[in-house]
């Protein structure tokens, strides 16, 4: 039976300092879509300060696993109901009893044995994380869980082959070779570049077609000034 967070707080000593203790990624291809993970949901979140992403760091859940060094970090992780601040881990004992309520791992030829079956009981049975997702940057492979009852069940994709978060509440799905966010609707959440160049663009189109009525409306006048009339102002 797990601890609680109180349980697990009178067994263990102030850890707000603990650091993380992860390797580093496998390629630029896996920083390259952590970093996009992160950077996505952190601009369609913007507006909220209620979760916290955890990219490439250790969660740290109890004593045995301090005294073993038996560490685990999902490349990421994402809490809600917590406060948005930033953290050197995630510390269990220190954090309400708050585990991940969702877990995407990248899978390389070095760990997606351990991700597929290790880790995925470890998610399952202690973590107890709602959802677990991975995806291969290299193989493009790409699956996803859904904890119901005691275990994990596979979350059926929709036509497009994307799979659908109750905990985001968006799909998760690959497209371009790279593992995105899409609104229920379909729309591709983009990068925060992306959303700043969009925004500009539509600022520029619409800034062109005020110009564009101004001069339609200079051109009439000088046409009914032609005609000996003059325009209201």
């Amino acid at each position: 039976m797990a601890m609680t967070a109180q349980q697990l707080a009178d067994l263990m000593p102030d850890a707000t300092q603990l650091e993380s203790n992860e390797p580093e990624m496998e390629s630029s291809l896996h920083y390259a879509q952590l970093a996009l993970l992160v950077a996505c949901l952190e601009w369609l979140w913007r507006d909220r300060n209620d979760f916290f992403i955890g990219a490439n760091l250790t969660i740290y859940f109890s004593r045995e696993q301090l005294k073993n060094r038996d560490f685990r970090g999902p490349d990421f992780f994402l809490i809600n109901q917590t406060e948005r601040r930033p953290r050197k881990s995630w510390v269990v004992w220190e954090e309400g009893g708050q585990y991940p309520d969702l877990i995407v791992e990248l899978l390389s030829p070095a760990t997606a044995k351990t991700d597929r079956s290790l880790k995925k009981v470890l998610y399952q049975d202690r973590f107890r994380t709602p959802e677990y997702f991975w995806f291969s940057p290299d193989t493009l492979e790409f699956e996803g869980y859904r904890l119901v009852g005691q275990h994990y069940e596979a979350i059926a994709p929709n036509d497009a082959g994307w799979r659908w978060s109750d905990v985001l509440g968006l799909f998760l799905g690959v497209q371009n070779e790279t593992l995105w966010y899409f609104h229920r609707s379909g729309e591709l959440v983009p990068t925060p570049e992306e959303a700043a160049e969009a925004a500009q663009l539509a600022a520029e189109t619409a800034q062109l077609k005020v110009q564009a009525a101004q001069e339609r409306t200079a051109r009439l006048a000088e046409q009914l000034r032609a005609l000996g009339i003059e325009p209201e102002e």
